[in-house]
């Protein structure tokens, strides 16, 4: 698959929230969408991530967006993560990475000379029209989410 473009159709996945909800990315055509990767909840940088965008979700919703998070981690895993820090964004469970691949963030990475595949903490707006209106990659967190919220509000 190639990599996603500004422009072109959000792939119309399934997510599935906490709380045993699923998702169609399609049905929530008609208003802007954010979903974010972060490659694994509870370590420092995912957290400060979850927490930025828990902290102005109220101005997403102001904005018209939803705000999505997806990593690998089971959907158990996401609740005890959002129960322990207070977050009030949705998180999607992808443990078969099949959204991450969908999205082209499931990437060959290395760490101290090792390869493996993990998640690009990656951020997408999705706009009303269900097509991409902005892409971060290898997103650092200070001051990401102020960045997505001024795109959001540009749309």
């Amino acid at each position: 698959m190639s990599e996603l473009q500004i422009g072109d159709t959000a792939p119309d996945i399934a997510l599935a929230l906490d709380g045993d909800r699923v998702v169609q990315l399609s049905s929530l055509q008609g208003k802007s969408v954010v979903i974010y990767f972060y490659p694994k909840a509870d370590t420092p940088a995912c957290t400060e991530e979850c927490i930025a965008f828990s902290r102005m979700k109220g101005d997403f919703a102001a904005a018209g967006a939803e705000l999505i998070g997806v990593s690998p981690d089971e959907a158990k895993k996401n609740a005890r993560f959002k129960a322990k820090h207070e977050l009030t964004v949705d998180l999607a469970s992808d443990p078969t990475n099949a959204v991450c691949e969908a999205f082209g963030v499931w990437v060959e990475k290395a760490m101290y000379g090792k390869k493996y595949m993990g998640v690009e903490r990656s951020t997408f707006l999705i706009g009303p029209d269900g097509k991409v209106a902005g892409i971060w990659r290898k997103v650092k967190v200070p001051g990401h989410a102020d960045a997505v919220l001024t795109a959001v509000k540009a749309l």
